[in-house]
């Protein structure tokens, strides 16, 4: 082996082979945090055409490899220096593990001819990232690297998606091997496809159910986005009139006003349901664990892993595969049937439009508040209003973003990111960077709240520095509100404000030293011109907004680790 600095054409080192194989996948951009480990990647990545994004703080960077898969729907990158560069990345890697997102992490590593000797950051990176992955492993030669970083994007997309780990020891990625004893796989060569189809007596069965069905409802979650299951997921709901709920990246399958949108009447759509299908969502604690669904209806679930049919609650009917191929299957199986049951569904969709409509007018009183300090329904009310067709809206945050959840709806599929159900704070900045600059054609409106965007909130000179303009809106109530409820439900008012409460800070003036747009606002009149200021400012924003912090978002209040 020879140094890389004294390489000719004929060897070519361990960096530059990861950004071979990087290109290979099609990704186009990595997002890093520099480190002695890693720099040849660097240099790799120039020769590449490969963008390099750098951040302030690791756990960005692995944030926002997660949100470019969510975006492109291809895997995201990031790069991380070995030791505390790799850990402060776990919990961006632990994130995309529960969304079902795909990502390749590469960290760094001591030189292998200085195994357990103590080198300079050494830990055991594998180990730890093992659990939290569903690939991790340690790059043992310089001729295996592009070998290994395919291997690791192959197994982030088997099954249902997910993060890989790959770690590169110094000596590893400097060295330089001879060019044709290095194994750089060609694109589309080493990847068979990944759209399963399900048995198709299932697909037969669920057919059957959906024409006889007079009562169905229909769950679109983050599978229908990750497999592009879109359109077949709108022709299966109009063709066979059947009301859908969207949630997770499932939300603007179907846009706002379409007759088989529905949002605020799922608690009785699943009480009363004779068919209840569930598309691309496990049975988690969003689900109530299974719980929520009637006893008496029959239940399907279509899901890209086998591990997830069935876990928590039994079902009628599970399928594993593709929502697109599966749904589209579907459809064409019930084109069989003279009578596929759609006009007798019209007084189900009346009676679920009725309950929709009661519960928007309990509230709607709310939604126009004019009273001061803010309250929360009516930031994201006008956050609703302002948001086009072309709005990619990010939710980071607790309460405040619990309250958008039942009010903000994205206008097209693929335009609503939140952290998915490990509930991480803190990443709504990197899937800003991770949005804006996988589709700068997109506006993106970013609501945080106070205390989610303190712990990432210094990227926001990455986007000043990198030119990645976006609306973001910081509801300000001074606390970590859904624990500041907690605290007062279980152990009294008295106990309320220990450890949760935050200080008074005026995020505009953030915004504005370090190069963006600012703006403070205590009047719920202020709100939309304050929106429509940042908008034209083209700079990173951010719109501070007091809110009543002695208001709760239900779904706060109705958690169960506070009962």
């Amino acid at each position: 082996m020879t140094d890389d600095n004294s390489a000719d054409a004929t060897t070519i080192s361990g960096g530059h082979l990861v950004a071979k194989a990087l290109k290979a996948e099609g990704v186009d951009v990595i997002f890093t945090l520099c480190g002695g480990h890693i720099i040849d990647i660097y240099d790799g990545c120039a020769d590449e055409g490969i963008d390099v994004i750098d951040v302030r703080h690791e756990q960005v960077a692995a944030h926002a490899a997660d949100g470019y898969a969510r975006v492109t729907g291809k895997p995201g990158c990031a790069v991380v220096t070995a030791g505390p560069g790799t850990t402060d990345a776990v919990t961006g890697v632990a994130n995309a593990y529960r969304a079902e997102s795909p990502m390749l992490l590469i960290g760094g590593q001591g030189a292998l001819n200085q195994h357990k000797m103590g080198s300079l950051q050494d830990l055991p990176h594998v180990d730890m990232i093992t659990p939290i992955s569903k690939f991790a492993a340690t790059v043992p030669h310089t001729e295996r690297v592009a070998d290994m970083v395919s291997m690791a994007f192959r197994e982030a997309l088997n099954g249902a998606p997910g993060p890989s780990f790959l770690e590169i020891p110094r000596d590893i990625l400097d060295a330089s091997v001879p060019v044709e004893k290095a194994r750089v796989p060609k694109p589309g060569h080493y990847r068979a496809s990944t759209r399963q189809a399900g048995d198709p007596a299932a697909v037969e069965r669920l057919a059957e159910l959906l024409v006889r069905s007079e009562r169905p409802s229909i769950l679109l979650g983050g599978q229908v986005w990750t497999t592009r299951a879109t359109d077949s997921a709108i022709e299966l709901v109009r063709t066979l009139n059947v009301p859908a709920f969207m949630n997770g990246a499932g939300r603007g399958t179907l846009p706002p006003g379409d007759p088989h949108h529905f949002q605020l009447s799922r608690r009785h759509a699943f009480a009363n349901s004779d068919l209840i299908i569930i598309v691309g969502t496990p049975f988690d604690f969003r689900m109530g664990y299974g719980k929520r669904l009637s006893t008496e209806a029959t239940v399907v679930q279509i899901d890209l892993s086998y591990a997830t049919v069935g876990k928590n609650r039994d079902i009628d009917l599970g399928i594993v595969g593709d929502a697109d191929v599966i749904l589209s299957s579907v459809l064409q199986a019930t084109s069989a049937y003279g009578d596929n049951g759609a006009q007798g569904r019209k007084a189900w969709l009346e009676e679920l439009r009725q309950t929709e409509r009661q519960a928007l007018d309990k509230r709607a009183h709310l939604l126009r508040s004019d009273s001061t300090p803010i309250h929360p329904y009516r930031l994201v009310s006008e956050i609703n209003d302002f948001l086009t067709e072309d709005s990619i809206y990010i939710g980071d945050g607790g309460d405040i973003v619990t309250f958008s959840g039942q009010v903000v709806q994205p206008k097209s599929p693929g335009h609503w990111m939140d952290p998915g159900p490990l509930g991480t704070l803190g990443v709504g900045v990197p899937f800003v960077m991770a949005a804006k600059y996988a589709r700068p054609d997109k506006e993106v409106v970013a609501l945080f709240g106070d205390g989610a965007f303190s712990l990432t909130g210094w990227d926001f000179e990455t986007l000043v520095r990198f030119d990645l303009p976006f609306v973001g809106i910081v509801g300000n109530n001074s606390s970590m509100n859904q624990i500041r409820y907690g605290q007062i439900a279980k152990y009294g008012a008295d106990r309320g404000e220990i450890g949760n409460t935050l200080g008074d800070i005026r995020y505009s003036e953030f915004a504005k030293m370090l190069g963006g747009y600012g703006e403070e606002v205590r009047d719920p009149a202020e709100i939309a011109p304050a929106l429509r200021r940042a908008r034209e400012s083209g700079k990173p924003s951010l719109i501070n907004v007091w809110v009543d912090p002695e208001v709760y978002a239900p779904g706060t209040m109705n958690q169960t680790m506070y009962k």
